[in-house]
């Protein structure tokens, strides 16, 4: 694996962000974009031990929702 993809929410309720790996069983959650992003790399450490292949790159998808009143 070369690139692990993270999909990112900001949560209207609590505020702060969660982050859910894409394929892989990987979740956190930071209450700002900084602590999200030590998180996320904290998160993908754990889970990639020195018996599996770490990816090299990990990207943030930014998800937001928008609803328009007519």
């Amino acid at each position: 694996m070369t690139e692990i993809i993270f999909e990112v929410r900001e949560d209207d309720a609590d505020g702060g962000y969660t982050a859910a790996a894409l394929g892989v069983g990987i979740h956190t959650q930071g209450e700002t974009l900084d602590e999200l992003r030590a998180n996320v790399k904290e998160a993908v450490d754990c889970y990639f031990d020195e018996t599996m292949a770490a990816p090299k790159m990990i990207r943030l998808h930014f998800v937001r929702d928008e609803v328009m009143a007519r």
